[in-house]
Formats: C-alpha cells, sequence, structure tokens
C-alpha cells in the first residue's frame, strides 16, 4: 500500500509520517478484508448457523476497521482526541472478534487467520493511540 507515500505527500505533513500512524491504517484495511472473508468462508461452512456470532463479529469488525482506516487517512482538520476514541473503539473490535475467531480456529482455517489478523490490528491501533500522546499510561 502507498500509505507513508500519501500521508507524507499531504501539504500539512511536510514530509514527516506518524509511522505507527501509517502501520494502524495499513492493518485497519487489511483486518477489514479478511474479517469480511472470514465472514463469508463461515457462510459456506456446514452448519453455519453455529458461527453466527463470529459472522456477526467479522462484520462488525471490518465496518470498524475500514471505517477507522478511512478516517484516520483524513488529515486536514484532524481531530486527535476523536481519532484516539475512534482507535481505542477498533482495538476493541478487534478483540471481540479475535477472541470469537480463536474457539473455532482449530477447526476453520479462515477463523485463526482472521484472530491473528484481529490481533495485530489491535496491537496497531493501540500503538497509534499511544504514539499521539492523547492517552494515559
Amino acid at each position: 500500500m502507498r500509505v507513508r507515500e500519501m500521508l507524507s505527500s499531504h501539504p500539512q505533513a511536510a514530509g514527516v509520517v506518524n509511522d505507527a500512524l501509517a502501520q494502524c491504517i495499513e492493518a485497519c484495511f487489511d483486518c477489514a478484508q479478511v474479517c469480511m472473508s472470514c465472514a463469508d468462508a463461515c457462510l459456506a461452512e456446514d452448519r453455519s448457523s453455529e458461527l453466527a456470532r463470529c459472522i456477526r463479529l467479522d462484520l462488525d469488525c471490518a465496518d470498524a476497521c475500514a471505517t477507522t482506516g478511512s478516517v484516520l487517512s483524513r488529515r486536514t482538520a484532524a481531530t486527535s482526541a476523536l481519532m484516539v476514541q475512534m482507535l481505542e473503539a477498533c482495538a476493541d473490535f478487534c478483540r471481540l472478534c479475535a477472541d470469537e475467531c480463536e474457539r473455532h480456529a482449530g477447526h476453520h482455517e479462515h477463523c485463526r487467520l482472521c484472530a491473528e489478523t484481529c490481533r495485530q490490528c489491535e496491537r496497531a491501533c493501540h500503538q497509534a493511540a499511544n504514539a499521539s500522546g492523547l492517552t494515559g499510561p
């Protein structure tokens, strides 16, 4: 992805890129795609009704990650405190989705991959929030 290039090309960035932010944007969009694919794979499984909670969390997490990635990509007149709240909410969605997918990871490879990706995005969100300087210890 060209996240770093785009962020550094922004007139207000003066070529400086917050690496934690760039990594988080990439992680958010990656997680959104993986969660959407996992939900679809869950629907294709035999007895998919047993995966209803997993599917719901996959879809919710995909939406949260896509929205967070989009908002973080917009730098003009950004409100840092609101961005941190979005990062924290996204991390919470990722944690819940990963927890649920881990329950099914032994039987479904797509759930194992999704849980792994959600954990990576959760960490990236926390790192970006901490790098903003607006969060507590």
